[in-house]
């Protein structure tokens, strides 16, 4: 099999890595928000919208693309332990990435609080509560701690794959070619078409 067909398609590596920067960015935002009363904040506010709203249409569109071009198999030597729970870390990176922001969208619709987005004001998802807010405020915030633990783990895992195992699974969806013979510890199962990995 050649190396392209053993990694992400180019817009697939595009798309993991242009999120990572946004949900990084978010999460920063998000920490500054929550820990300071400063009239910064409001400015983080304001970032914070917009970016979560761009986050939920890269998930979608990464979705798609997911279920549309599939993803590499994993190695087959690599314990049936570790593929199960990459399968269900992956499921939860989709569940999350796409949750959190209109988790987002329903709190501060629930607060009667405008979205407004390059200029156009977004519809309410959510009916107007002060109950209904701090429900979806708290959901917000355990689900975006969460999902900084999940991001953790990922890391882990991936500088796991890519420095000991060296299995070819980080260079999957490294933004750099890899060579063919990284490539090759890889299985020659044909593409997965599973939603579960990223």
């Amino acid at each position: 099999m050649s190396p392209t067909t053993l990694r992400f398609t180019a817009l697939q590596r595009t798309l993991h890595w242009l999120m990572a920067i946004c949900i990084l960015a978010m999460l920063f935002i998000g920490v500054g928000m929550v820990s300071t009363i400063r009239p910064d904040s409001l400015s983080l506010v304001s970032a914070h919208k917009p970016l979560g709203i761009l986050i939920l249409v890269l998930a979608l569109i990464r979705l798609v693309v997911r279920l549309r071009r599939g993803a590499p198999p994993l190695p087959e030597a690599m314990p049936q332990v570790m593929k199960l729970a990459a399968h269900l870390s992956h499921l939860a990176f989709y569940v999350l990435m796409i949750a959190l922001p209109l988790l987002g969208w329903s709190m501060l619709s629930a607060a009667d609080y405008p979205v407004v987005i390059l200029g156009i004001q977004l519809p309410p998802i959510a009916p107007h509560s002060n109950g209904l807010h701090t429900l979806l405020w708290n959901a917000h915030r355990f689900l975006a701690l969460c999902f900084f633990a999940l991001i953790v783990v990922h890391l882990a895992a991936a500088l796991f794959h890519g420095l000991i195992r060296r299995d070819g699974v980080f260079q999957t969806m490294a933004p750099w070619s890899a060579s063919r013979s990284t490539l090759s510890t890889s299985t020659d199962l044909p593409r997965d078409s599973s939603v579960t990995r990223n």
